[in-house]
């Protein structure tokens, strides 16, 4: 039995009838699930066990010197009050947007990661999952040649 999709984008809707599809075709070609969700699960695994090992430490915020947090908030907060008083000023959301990057982009710039250290095995077997299992899912997305009986 046929399956009638439809699906509407930029104002516009689309009909069209897949033929011959099953549960098993992934991206829209023959076959592939069981690569697709086996390689999910690598990557997935892969992902947590590197990401378990990095460590992230933060710093001092230290733009002019000393301690030099507070000042960083200062635009933002012009930002906000020209807001309050008036929603739609330029200015307004220039120094908000602008203070709130500031804030973001000193936040960024002192953070430190750090990689904890391990076993060449264990590092290994977190690549190959990651890797593996990405190459897997892409796989995934080639047609199968199915035999049918």
């Amino acid at each position: 039995m046929p399956l009638f999709v439809r699906f509407c984008a930029s104002g516009r809707c689309y009909s069209f009838v897949m033929e011959n599809r099953s549960f098993t075709d992934v991206g829209g070609t023959p076959g592939g699930i069981g690569h697709f969700l086996l390689g999910f699960a690598m990557a997935c695994v892969g992902g947590f066990l590197i990401t378990n090992q990095v460590s992230i430490v933060g710093s001092y915020w230290s733009f002019w010197g000393g301690n030099s947090f507070g000042i960083t908030l200062l635009p933002m907060l012009f930002g906000v009050g020209i807001l309050f008083w008036n929603g739609k000023s330029w200015l307004g959301w220039l120094l908000t947007v602008g203070g709130a990057l500031f804030i973001f982009a000193g936040i960024i710039a002192n953070m430190h990661i750090y990689f904890r250290p391990t076993s060449l095995f264990n590092t290994m077997v977190m690549l190959i999952l990651l890797v593996g299992g990405l190459v897997l899912i892409a796989r995934s997305l080639r047609s199968h040649n199915l035999r049918q009986s």
